[in-house]
């Protein structure tokens, strides 16, 4: 089975680097948002690199979770994994669908979305601190406004048999709620896709041998 791989808001492939998979891992890349765009129109642009002819699984991180239901709603794959994320908006913190609704986001220069690094750091709970600042400084500020817009306004409630999440007991971003099915990475927070990839990549493997 055929993996793609969707990394979170800002990010990039690296955050794959570290897992371990039996399976054959693709990342796809992000796209510039058209204006105006909305996330399920750029979901539909974004999927068009994944090849339907074979079973194939989503891993989604953070916002690229969002992204990675968004696909499985159009597409059909056998697994989708979400990975310090949220499968429906009310898995999400209340406070963001507040900021949604109040639209306050588009009225913010994109270059306050650029927070001082130490403070970034502690949000994401990043332990390993080179790849995360070496991430942040490739980070397109223009698309974190956009996908933050689209993130907070997510209205997405339905649900899946084929998701599993896994999040973190220590994540101050996205903590876990709700009742998809999920494994829990004790001590786990924001960027444990890179700083727990063992753990988690014992978890996928384990899913994926056993759908």
């Amino acid at each position: 089975m055929k993996i793609y791989a969707i990394s979170g808001l800002g990010a990039d492939q690296r955050v794959f680097n570290h897992l371990t998979l039996d399976f054959e891992l693709t990342t796809i890349d992000w796209i510039t948002p058209h204006q105006n765009e909305h996330i399920k129109e750029y979901s539909r642009r974004l999927s068009s690199v994944i090849d339907t002819n074979g079973e194939f699984c989503l891993i989604g991180v953070s916002f690229g979770g969002l992204i990675a239901t968004e696909i499985s709603k159009m597409l059909q794959p056998k697994k989708v994994i979400l990975i310090s994320s949220a499968q429906t908006k009310d898995e999400l913190r209340p406070i963001y669908k507040w900021v949604g609704k109040s639209r306050i986001l588009k009225f913010i220069p994109k270059f306050l979305f650029n927070p001082p690094r130490f403070l970034a750091k502690y949000i994401m709970g990043a332990k390993n601190s080179k790849l995360f600042y070496e991430i942040l400084d490739d980070t397109d500020f223009s698309f974190v406004k956009w996908a933050l817009q689209e993130f907070t306004a997510w209205q997405n409630t339905a649900r899946s048999s084929r998701v599993l999440k896994i999040n973190g007991t220590k994540d101050k971003l996205i903590p876990s709620k709700g009742t998809t099915r999920t494994k829990l990475i004790e001590g786990g927070e924001h960027f444990m896709i890179v700083d727990n990839a063992n753990e988690i990549s014992k978890i996928i493997n384990f899913e994926l041998r056993n759908t």
